[in-house]
């Protein structure tokens, strides 16, 4: 397990925590970075647009939303919310398992708190092939992550 590491999920979704702390052990070990206080919030469209418009000012549903506390690149202290609604979106938008998507969205999570960017074509441009690199290396951990999602 990875120290401060916290997994959340809504009643509604059921997760297999011990492969997401595989996961986020094995892009710590890629990255090499530690982790001050690292949250992992899975869940629904309804509760990530409530995130959306208190904090960004947005009134719609997303994938992820990334807050990074400490500001620092090298020690993680920070919150990701994955919505599971827009994973299977996703996954079904891009014909891959819900299970990759979860996969991604983790890695991409972590990436923004690396300090990576998403905003600017050549960041973004970056940021995709640095996911991409990891997606690839980690793809037989991204399975039996969500055991059951009725939401």
């Amino acid at each position: 397990m990875v120290k401060n590491l916290n997994i959340n999920s809504l009643n509604c979704v059921k997760l297999n925590k011990a492969q997401v702390h595989k996961i986020v052990s094995n892009i710590k070990k890629e990255l090499n970075f530690n982790i001050a206080s690292l949250l992992i919030n899975f869940v629904n469209s309804d509760y990530i647009i409530g995130i959306n418009k208190e904090f960004l000012g947005h009134n719609y549903s997303t994938d992820i939303i990334t807050f990074n506390y400490s500001g620092k690149n090298d020690t993680l202290s920070g919150e990701i919310f994955i919505s599971i609604t827009d994973a299977a979106d996703n996954a079904n938008k891009y014909n891959v398992s819900q299970d990759n998507e979860i996969l991604r969205l983790i890695i991409h999570g972590i990436l923004h708190l690396l300090g990576f960017d998403d905003l600017k074509k050549d960041d973004k441009r970056l940021m995709k092939a640095q996911e991409n690199e990891l997606v690839n290396k980690l793809n037989d951990l991204g399975k039996n992550i969500v055991l059951k999602y009725d939401c």
